[in-house]
């Protein structure tokens, strides 16, 4: 058994070097300070005490470190997984109470157990089904979704909590009249603070700053008697051990939100993973493993007290610029949170709700995608239809349903794609031996007895018809003159039995209207597919042949019915390569 593919931890401890652990407890003091406030507004996100907050943001740490592949990731609470907690357990239970809590636990060990499932049956790759535009459209629908849930916590308005924009809008104008404005002052300072300092003083702790400065703030003026909302008593002491509420009630109550979750906290911790990768040339990161590591993080955590946690890209970058060398910084992040948990929960009695509240939108703001949008309206507008309809579905109709209706768009588009690919009608390039596209090439020669079609993908059940039907089009538009069919199969690498059943149809439609067909650019398992199936004997060996021009002269100088550039001795030599 290979110790070190399993725990990674073996890996760089056993490479550690002396000058690295500087940089490692610098950046984990810094990422340490930044996931108090965080782990603490995210509890309210996912509607939780703040208590839980900051246990998720110490499990999880701590067993990434042992498990995870990429150096730089900070595991914990991110602001998107929290909102989906909050939206999926609100309809099972009353938000913030105990039973409440007892769900919201019981599903980050089902995300965990799912997450881990996936990593032991490598199934990392269905990741894949979330397109790009699908996912650009998701997270910047819950991006607004999360940065409206916290304008009454900003504002000191009652209420202003759900996963719908229109009702949250609703909700919000009803109350306006109601803004305390002490809060509102708190709160809009906080947030154009954090945003000043992203532009201005990138490296600066803002985030911890404005916590300072808003409790010091609430206790010495004591704001808290005139109306500021704080956070209150949060319980001190580590997390203790504690069994989480797995039964067959709850896992049918919390199994699809559980999927979920499992799939899109995998998307976030392995996006950001790689992009650290791409930084980094000293470890390469493991798809497979990071689901290990993640559901391992979940799963212990559910006993622990955790809600369900992914990897936050801000603290991630933020570690990264700090100088974190490897996991190391990761476990002392997990030193902070814990002396905070031993020590200084009582501090936070007088954070006022409206900091939390701008730390949340400030990061909600880090979450809209505007690069995509702006690519895809350069390129690809059907993209990016996709991506305003799936954002405009998770604000409006809510998360889950952005999630689902984002997978099914992304499988309607493989599926669509996968129906109807590109196929050209070729001509050949003068004074040359090249064929090029004739709706893309001008001053191409283009013969009127041959038809030369070049199918860009592979042919298989899903798209034999749609190929079939595009061949008899082209075909008819050639008229009387056409002689010759040429089937240019430089992109295809199998057949499957629908081809093989399209291209006898093909083969006997053109052979009745006494009309050649010839193919080219056949590869090894091709050839195995025609020779096992006995198609190679209608369509004949001397029909075959290695590029189109073979064939063209072939024609041209009436060799069809000889010997031609494959030889049946040479097709047989090359059935089992």
């Amino acid at each position: 058994m290979n110790f070190k593919q399993y725990f990674p931890v073996f890996q760089w401890a056993s490479s550690y070097k002396k000058g690295w652990l500087k940089p490692d407890i610098l950046a984990g003091i810094t990422v340490g300070v930044m996931i108090v406030p965080q782990g603490i507004a995210y509890a309210m996100i996912a509607g939780l005490p703040p208590i839980y907050g900051l246990y998720t943001a110490l499990i999880p740490l701590l067993v990434y470190a042992v498990l995870g592949t990429s150096r730089q990731l900070s595991a914990g609470p991110v602001a998107m997984d929290s909102l989906i907690v909050g939206a999926g357990v609100s309809t099972l239970a009353t938000v913030g109470s105990e039973h409440f809590v007892l769900l919201a636990i019981t599903l980050a060990f089902f995300v965990g157990f799912f997450q881990i499932l996936f990593g032991l049956f490598r199934l990392g790759f269905l990741v894949n089904f979330l397109s790009r535009p699908v996912i650009s459209g998701f997270t910047s629908g819950s991006a607004i979704i999360i940065a409206f849930n916290q304008i009454g916590n900003l504002l000191g308005i009652p209420g202003g909590r759900g996963n719908q924009i229109q009702l949250l809008l609703l909700e919000l104008f009803n109350e306006v009249g109601k803004v305390h404005w002490i809060t509102a002052l708190i709160g809009i300072v906080s947030t154009v603070l954090l945003f000043l300092s992203k532009k201005y003083l990138p490296k600066f702790p803002m985030s911890l700053a404005i916590v300072v400065l808003g409790i010091m703030l609430v206790y010495g003026f004591k704001l808290h008697e005139l109306g500021v909302t704080v956070i209150g008593a949060i319980p001190n002491g580590l997390p203790h051990f504690q069994l989480p509420a797995v039964n067959r009630e709850n896992f049918d109550a919390l199994s699809s939100l559980g999927l979920t979750l499992a799939l899109i906290g995998f998307m976030e911790a392995i996006s950001v993973a790689k992009t650290m990768e791409s930084k980094h040339n000293d470890h390469r990161v493991s798809a497979n493993q990071e689901l290990v590591a993640l559901g391992f993080g979940n799963l212990i955590g559910s006993f622990f007290q955790a809600f369900p946690s992914s990897a936050g890209l801000s603290r991630t970058a933020v570690n990264d610029q700090a100088g974190g060398k490897t996991q190391l910084s990761g476990v002392i992040s997990a030193l902070v949170v814990g002396l905070t948990l031993l020590f200084l929960t009582p501090v936070f009695f007088y954070l006022p709700k409206a900091v939390l509240a701008a730390i949340i939108i400030f990061a909600a703001y880090g979450l809209l995608d505007f690069k995509v949008p702006r690519k895809l309206l350069t390129f690809n507008r059907m993209d990016l239809i996709i991506l305003n309809v799936t954002l405009l579905i998770t604000i409006i109709f809510g998360i889950k349903e952005g999630i689902l209706s984002g997978i099914v768009i992304s499988i309607a588009m493989l599926i669509f794609k996968a129906t109807k690919p590109h196929i050209a009608v070729l001509g050949k390039v003068p004074n040359t031996n090249f064929y090029r596209n004739i709706e893309r090439f001008d001053d191409l020669i283009v013969e009127k007895e041959i038809l030369i079609v070049r199918l860009d993908a592979q042919l298989y059940f899903v798209n034999t018809s749609y190929f079939k039907d595009k061949v008899y089009e082209f075909a008819s538009e050639k008229g009387a003159d056409l002689k010759l069919v040429i089937l240019v199969f430089d992109s295809i690498n199998n057949l499957d039995s629908s081809a093989i059943y399209v291209l006898d149809e093909i083969h006997n439609y053109f052979s009745e209207k006494g009309i050649t067909i010839v193919l080219t650019g056949i590869k090894g398992p091709v050839r195995d597919a025609l020779a096992k199936s006995g198609l190679i004997k209608k369509i004949k060996y001397d029909h075959c042949f290695m590029n189109i021009q073979e064939a063209v002269d072939s024609f041209s100088q009436d060799k069809l019915q000889k010997p031609g550039a494959y030889s049946y001795q040479q097709f047989i030599k090359q059935i089992n390569r």
